[in-house]
């Protein structure tokens, strides 16, 4: 993942930003006592995850899918799948197994949420046959969508079909550098229960917020493939564990890195903090 990549991530201030004060509101809002905690990687393309795959895997997302309980699907991001694909998916992988796919960028960056209903439905009736399986939905902006275009924002939000739960990432600095425009949006998000996405990456702080919408912590965390990915991850854990005792209902962390071989590697080392940490029992995958 090219987004956010700079040539020395040792000259980067990683320190996360306090957490803004409506998100304590928003977690004690939370009345459930679980949480749900989904670790992937953004990938299953043997290409990318070189090293990862046994030899002689024949079928890449089946193993993946044995290793991890999640994938971010970036795939629907270029063309949305046929109900068929969506079955073909869904029968390869275990029981809890879940998907977040990414909205075509057929709504995002070329129709730019302009005239988009009818690729809307196509994808959502697509989707949905995950069934048990469906995650999340989320929808990456473009990063020159700016706040200027709110009222379309605004439109899609309201008209997004409610059973299918949605996140939303926003990649231009205009959004969170005006605290009205920014306190507009997020109470947008709030009212139509969106989750607002997190992005943790180096060349990219300007977008880095705690601002929660929603009981769910969505979270794409981008490596640097440096030493200080580890250290990054363990701040993390140390704000994970403030918001689950203040609420947290739903975990979503996605690992990226610059070159994404070592994603699966960054992924045990997250998996094994959380299972230390939470008491759980998620499978920690295995290098080949």
């Amino acid at each position: 993942m090219k987004f956010g990549q700079v040539p020395d991530p040792s000259q980067i201030d990683f320190t996360l930003p306090n957490d803004h004060p409506r998100t304590k509101e928003i977690l004690k809002e939370n009345k459930s006592k679980e949480f749900n905690i989904f670790v992937g990687c953004a990938k299953w393309n043997k290409t990318d995850l070189k090293g990862f795959y046994p030899r002689g895997t024949k079928d890449e997302l089946t193993y993946y899918s044995q290793q991890f309980n999640s994938i971010e699907l970036n795939a629907t991001f270029y063309k949305s799948p046929s109900p068929e694909q969506v079955f073909i998916w869904k029968d390869k992988t275990p029981a809890d197994f879940k998907f977040f796919p990414k909205v075509p960028n057929t709504v995002s960056h070329y129709r730019r949420l302009l005239n988009i209903t009818d690729v809307v439905t196509e994808f959502a009736s697509s989707v949905l046959n995950f069934d048990e399986k469906l995650g999340m939905i989320f929808l990456q902006l473009h990063d020159n969508f700016k706040p200027k275009d709110y009222d379309r924002l605004e439109t899609f939000v309201k008209d997004w079909p409610k059973e299918v739960p949605l996140a939303v990432e926003l990649r231009n600095e205009e959004w969170f550098g005006d605290e009205e425009v920014f306190n507009t949006t997020m109470d947008l998000f709030e009212k139509h229960a969106i989750t607002n996405i997190i992005v943790d990456t180096a060349g990219r702080r300007d977008l880095l917020h705690m601002r929660l919408t929603t009981d769910t912590a969505f979270i794409r965390y981008v490596g640097s493939n440096a030493d200080s990915d580890y250290t990054r991850l363990d701040d993390w854990i140390e704000r994970l564990k403030v918001w689950e005792k203040e609420g947290l209902k739903n975990l979503y962390f996605f690992v990226h890195q610059n070159v994404e071989k070592a994603s699966p590697l960054l992924s045990a080392y997250f998996i094994e903090a959380i299972n230390k940490e939470f008491k759980t029992e998620i499978h920690v995958p295995v290098m080949a």
